[in-house]
């Protein structure tokens, strides 16, 4: 096909992928996609993306598959890879034409010189930077735009690289260009501010800001990436020093600019935000080259933040931007001095302490904190106005962690963060504004109530630091319990700020006897009749009021059912997914908190979880409160509600299936589900068995939640241990195997646990289940170098093996010989060695008995390593007999691990439970079953010893002979020869 025909044929399905018709535009898809790999494919795009004449959603669609084929298909090493031939072609091209009329189309043409660049720059792409600085000094304007516009992203490319080859390339690069870019920054912002004061046209006005703000963005990037150590350049120093002057030039223009009425101020604001930008970076990647920054940078915050004349020029970004500069300094790890400054071992360290130090004098730390509380905590109009139209948004906005982003959080977190830097000199100041405020506000002065809930979120903020400034008791009786029942309409404003404050000195300061009349207060401001911020500002506080360290669920009985249906009432009626998930987590950790006493009150919940599920659809997030509320139904109740039976499964299902797109915000929520369902059913069902199909995928699916897919498997082991070994055992155990190499000493012991439990609840069938690990296991304990605790369990496995089959013992056995080139004597003999040796080691006594029992069994194999071991065997044997036995005062030896009549499993049971569940009833049956407490291991001794003397007879007097004179004299004390 000639080029013509194929340039046409390219365009027309372009063309058609722009479609808004399903029908045009996914066949259009499926050909481009078939062409990404078709040579001369990227060669016709740019060819499409270059003619100027063409439409632009056709051009619009070339450049982003154009953009994605070279993330692709560019590197030499890349399946289907771009011919060498076209690459070279596409560089000279991308390198001629910087007259690109749509921004979009040369933003993303930029992008794709970037990531060209990232890849053949400098060895096959040399003519790159010369000929973007050539074109920079275009007369041109707009082709002088467009190579700033490419010269930014490929210096942001070059800026992100981390290796150090690539680094020091940059730094190079850096030096060579820094003084030209910065010479001509100057020159477009000097232009701009100009062409403003001289009231030029907007035109004229736009095109200085743009190119000042493209060379800023370029500066940025090679000031913080391009020195090692940025205050050793004189050039970059003067460069940060000249962000000052520029940035109170540029305010003046924005004023002016505002004032009379010109579009542009979004993007002078851009420019302005961009400029205290290059001292954040700065900061943060070179604090101790931004050491002299800091006195210039805090009297530009606090000019414009804290003084009647700075504050004219503010707009919201600006404020952000300057609260988080002060943090920023405050909080910087690399300008704190030790707790005696002058022993400070960094003298740059030092230097910026004083700084610091010196600026924040007294004065100026209470003109700040009495601005900070006095004027930016005051509530605005338009935070008003949001309060009445959406309280929820109201209520979420408020709540959320975006200081860096949101004006109010950012000025909260820099109050918090002077504060508790100078709580010294700012405590008296709080203190003195708290007693000012303290009376009871009439209702119709708006003013002194927004003056009054400024002073109490000051006060809420700094709570940890005015812990023995303020008797929060005194406060709490004398007057916040008072102005909590004030219901006129303005005082929803001290209601909610009252109930916030409370939020926040709970778990710091006030007495239990206290809290039934707090309690009192949340069942009425949780009424329906209440304003909607406060109920939910009470919802959030009633979360830290029963999450609290101090929660005593007698004192909270008498309120329990009010406040649960009040939370209920509100989760209705809530319409946000965002206030239905956060009130559902306060009910949730109710029920947790007060277990099977508020279940009565939760059918209604019960009811509606369904309906909010269906709901919920497109809420992530609120589907796995919705999933954790059901698991701690499941636990209050004691089992699964019949109402909810055959919605729960379905919701455990697609949880846990990964297969489906849900599992990345359902897992863990799911999982905890799916065991509390496990552990409160009395037998296994068909949707039980159903859903355990999930489980091998599950436990191949990623180790995070490795530990709770674990135990869920030994949780379906015991509900049905033939139907699970039957079905699932023999992959699961496989999977187990593959893991062994990949995980951490814990995680194998994790695993070890499951398979130990598989050979414990049915001990022939177990063990030819678990043979596919078996192989590792032993060979781990033929190296003998593995972690006590993980050779205990290994040790333990195996002798839970020889115990139920020695078959499937002898097998694995020779296995592990053949994988070395051994004899199975002389595999056997090497296992027993590291066994004996090893076993010193155990420590749980139930494990060193269970050890012992298996030693003892192998007694009677007629092996000859085991008689060649034969004394070492009865040693091990003898200091397990000497751990677990006991004499009674009667003189009678009992094998204290082996239960008797009345004495309970518990004793036993690792996890110390109280078998609340049908699983701890399942445990208790698994433990009477084990041999560890129901064989005597002296009497089982001396049964073997017996079987011994009778199969190898006259050598018998030859072997006792081997022992130890010692172990003999002690032997007698258990058993006869």
């Amino acid at each position: 096909m000639d080029p013509v025909t194929t340039h046409n044929l390219v365009l027309e399905v372009l063309h058609s992928a722009s479609s808004q018709d399903p029908q045009v535009l996914k066949p259009a898809e499926e050909k481009l996609k078939q062409w990404e790999t078709e040579p001369g494919f990227y060669s016709v795009l740019y060819n499409i993306i270059a003619n100027h004449t063409l439409n632009i959603n056709v051009r619009w669609m070339a450049v982003l598959y154009m953009k994605n084929g070279i993330d692709r298909y560019w590197r030499k090493n890349a399946p289907n890879a771009i011919s060498e031939e076209e690459k070279t072609c596409i560089r000279q091209n991308l390198l001629t034409n910087f007259t690109e009329p749509i921004s979009q189309i040369a933003t993303q043409r930029a992008v794709i010189i970037s990531k060209v660049a990232r890849i053949d720059c400098p060895k096959e792409w040399p003519e790159l930077f010369p000929t973007l600085l050539q074109a920079v000094e275009s007369t041109d304007s707009l082709v002088q735009h467009r190579a700033l516009l490419t010269l930014l992203h490929v210096v942001k490319t070059f800026a992100s690289k981390r290796l150090a080859g690539d680094k020091r390339q940059f730094q190079e690069f850096t030096n060579q260009i820094f003084g030209y870019i910065f010479t001509l920054w100057n020159n477009f912002t000097d232009s701009f501010v100009q062409s403003v004061m001289q009231s030029a046209s907007p035109q004229e006005v736009q095109v200085y800001l743009e190119k000042a703000l493209l060379t800023l963005k370029i500066l940025r990037k090679l000031a913080v990436f391009g020195y090692f150590k940025p205050h050793t350049s004189k050039e970059c120093m003067t460069y940060m020093q000249v962000i000052f002057p520029k940035a109170k030039s540029a305010l003046i223009c924005y004023k002016e600019m505002k004032s009379k009425g010109i579009y542009l101020t979004d993007s002078c604001e851009k420019f302005i935000i961009h400029l205290t930008k290059v001292l954040s970076s700065m900061l943060d990647v070179h604090p101790f080259s931004f050491i002299d920054l800091i006195q210039p940078t805090l009297e530009l915050c606090v000019y414009y933040l804290f003084t009647d004349e700075g504050i004219s020029f503010l707009f919201e970004r600006l404020v952000i931007q300057c609260f988080n500069l002060i943090k920023a300094i405050l909080l910087c790890a690399e300008y704190r001095a030790a707790k005696i400054p002058e022993m400070t071992k960094n003298p740059e360290t030092l230097r910026a302490y004083t700084i610091k130090q010196s600026f924040f004098n007294p004065n100026l730390l209470t003109d700040i904190c009495r601005k900070l509380v006095g004027h930016y905590f005051i509530l605005t109009q338009d935070e008003l106005d949001t309060w009445d139209a959406d309280p929820e948004a109201f209520s979420n906005d408020e709540s959320g962690d975006s200081w860096k982003y949101s004006l109010r959080p950012s000025m909260e977190r820099a109050f918090i963060t002077v504060f508790h830097e100078f709580k010294d000199i700012l405590t008296p100041v709080i203190t003195e504004m708290i007693a000012t405020t303290n009376a009871i506000v009439p209702p119709e002065n708006m003013p002194e109530i927004l003056k009054k809930d400024a002073v109490y979120n000051a006060t809420g903020l700094c709570a940890f630091d005015l812990y023995d400034e303020v008797d929060f008791d005194l406060w709490f009786r004398n007057t916040l319990v008072h102005e909590l029942k004030i219901k006129h309409n303005n005082y929803r404003v001290i209601r909610r700020r009252v109930t916030d404050l409370i939020g926040k000195w709970i778990g710091i300061k006030l007495s239990g006897e206290l809290r039934p009349a707090l309690y009192e207060c949340f069942v009425g401001l949780l009424a329906p009749e209440e304003d909607m911020v406060v109920r939910l500002t009470a919802s959030a506080t009633l979360r830290y009021a029963i999450d609290d360290f101090e929660f005593n669920c007698d004192q909270f009985k008498d309120y329990m059912f009010n406040a649960f249906d009040l939370l209920f009432g509100l989760l209705k009626e809530a319409s946000e997914c965002e206030t239905k998930m956060q009130v559902l987590n306060v009910m949730c950790l109710l029920l947790e908190r007060m277990g099977n006493s508020i279940v009565p009150h939760s059918k209604a919940l019960v009811q509606y979880l369904p309906h909010l599920w269906q709901e919920s659809e497109d809420h992530n997030m609120l589907r796995c409160a919705i999933v954790a509320t059901l698991a701690q139904l499941v636990k209050s109740v004691g089992g699964v509600p019949e109402e909810l039976s055959q919605f729960l499964l379905p919701i455990i299902q697609m949880g846990t299936n990964t297969n489906e797109g849900a599992i990345v915000y359902l897992l863990e929520d799911a999982l905890d589900l799916w065991l509390a369902v496990l552990e409160y059913s009395p037998a296994m069902t068909n949707e039980l068995m159903q859903l355990f199909n999930n489980m091998p995928s599950l436990l191949d699916y990623s180790t995070e939640n490795l530990r709770t897919c674990l135990y869920i498997s030994l949780v379906h082991l015991l509900l049905s241990p033939e139907w699970v070994m039957r079905s699932q055992g023999h992959q699961i155990i496989t999977i187990c195997a593959s893991l062994m190499g990949d995980l951490k000493n814990e995680g194998v012991v994790m695993l070890m646990r499951l398979v130990d439990t598989f050979v414990k609840v049915l001990p022939v069938l177990g063990s030819e289940t678990i043979m596919p690990i078996l192989p590792k296991i032993f060979e781990r304990i033929y190296l003998g170098v593995d972690y006590p605790l993980v050779m205990s369990m290994f040790l333990s496995i195996l002798s839970r093996v020889l115990l139920s089959s020695h078959e499937v013992f002898t097998r694995v056995i020779a296995q592990v010989a053949r994988e070395n080139n051994e004899n199975d004597q002389i595999t056997l003999g090497k296992i027993v060695d590291k066994w004996l040796t090893k076993m010193a080691n155990v420590a749980q006594l139930d494990q060193r008995k269970l050890l012992g029992l298996a030693l003892t069994n192998i007694l009677t194999t007629q092996s000859q390593p085991i008689l060649q071991h034969f004394n070492q065997i009865m040693k091990n044997i003898l200091e397990t007999l000497h751990d677990i036995t006991k004499s009674e005062e009667d003189g009678i030896m009992i094998d204290t691990l082996v239960l008797v009549e009345g004495q309970s499993p518990s004793e036993f049971d690792e996890d110390g439970s109280y078998y609340e569940t049908d699983h701890d009833h399942r445990k208790k049956q698994l433990i009477l079953s084990d041999p560890v407490h129901n064989i005597v291991l002296r009497d089982y001794l001396q049964s073997q010893i017996f079987a011994l003397q009778n199969q190898i007879g006259p050598q018998y007097k030859d072997l006792i002979a081997t022992l130890d004179a010692e172990v003999v004299s002690q032997l007698k004390d258990y058993i006869t020869f």
